[in-house]
C-alpha cells in the first residue's frame, strides 16, 4: 500500500474511534474555535516531543549522519 493510502486508512480508523468516544464528528461538534485550536496546540507539542525522542534515540545509537 503506498503512503497517501496508509494515510487515508488511518484517518478514516481515527474517525471511527473519534465518533465511538465521543458520540459525534468533528463537523458536528459544536465547541468554540479557541478550543479547537487549544486542542491543536496540545496535540503539535505532543508531536514535537515525539519527534525530539525519536531524534534522541536515532543520536544515542550513532545512526544520525
Amino acid at each position: 500500500m503506498d503512503t497517501e493510502a496508509e494515510v487515508v486508512k488511518d484517518i478514516l480508523a481515527r474517525q471511527r474511534r473519534g465518533v465511538s468516544k465521543y458520540g459525534v464528528t468533528v463537523a458536528n461538534n459544536p465547541l468554540p474555535l479557541q478550543d479547537w485550536l487549544q486542542n491543536q496546540y496540545e496535540e503539535l507539542l505532543d508531536a514535537a516531543i515525539y519527534c525530539k525522542r525519536a531524534l534522541q534515540e536515532l543520536q544515542a545509537k550513532d545512526d544520525w549522519k
